[in-house]
Order: C-alpha cells, then structure tokens, then sequence
C-alpha cells in the first residue's frame, strides 16, 4: 500500500494550525518518487528553533510505506502531543545534508536528479 505513513499523518495535518506545539514533517529522497528519509521537528513556539528533531532512514524501502519507521513516527508524536501539524507534500529534496553530506552551495553528488531543481514544485530552475 503506497504511502501509508504519508497518509496517516495526512488526515492530522488537514486539521489546520490548532496552535503549538507544532510538529512539521518532511519526506527527502533521491528523486520525486522515492522517499528515503523523513525528518518530525517539533516546535514549542513560534519563530524558536525546534525543540525536539528526529530523522529516520531507510535507502532500501520508501520510509512512507516502513511500518518500523511509521510507528517510531507516531510514537515521537505522541510523546509529545503536538496541537498541530503540517506535512510536506510529496518529496521536497535531497536527503543528504548540505554542508556536511557535501560542500556548501554545490548539488549534491549523489542525488543528480535534484541538481538545477526547485525542491518545492520539482521543476527545472533556469
């Protein structure tokens, strides 16, 4: 079953911001289709740094559909009662981290589907 961690915390963050704690999750993967990393910030206040970060990984199945990593999501939630949360649609970018994966303002060697692209749309930045 495609997506099925995407889909779980689909319906908590169609509910709106309900106020802090906020949670925001994001999904990175080598290309559009793939998700091999999901990163859950929680934030205790507005315009503060998060609180708590969290990464998992997984380069042989997409986390979406890892049940291991999806509970481990849910449970990180859980544990700290998040009144809102928001999720990114989809894959927005590389999972490796610029700066300490690879040199800063370069494209990422590992990922070349990503280089010259926008990490929101997905499309060819000119």
């Amino acid at each position: 079953m495609r997506d099925r961690l995407d889909s779980r915390l689909a319906s908590r963050a169609k509910r709106g911001f309900r106020g802090h704690p906020l949670a925001t999750i994001a999904f990175y993967g080598p290309n559009r289709d793939v998700a091999s990393k999901v990163v859950v910030a929680i934030f205790t206040q507005e315009n503060a740094d998060p609180a708590q970060l969290m990464r998992w990984h997984n380069n042989k199945v997409d986390v979406r559909e890892h049940d291991g990593i999806g509970q481990e999501v849910i449970a990180f939630l859980k544990s700290h009662g998040p009144r809102s949360v928001i999720q990114s649609d989809g894959v927005i970018g590389c999972p490796h981290e610029e700066g300490t994966d690879f040199p800063e303002g370069q494209a990422c060697p590992q990922c070349p589907y990503w280089a010259g692209r926008d990490r929101w749309s997905g499309d060819r930045v000119h």
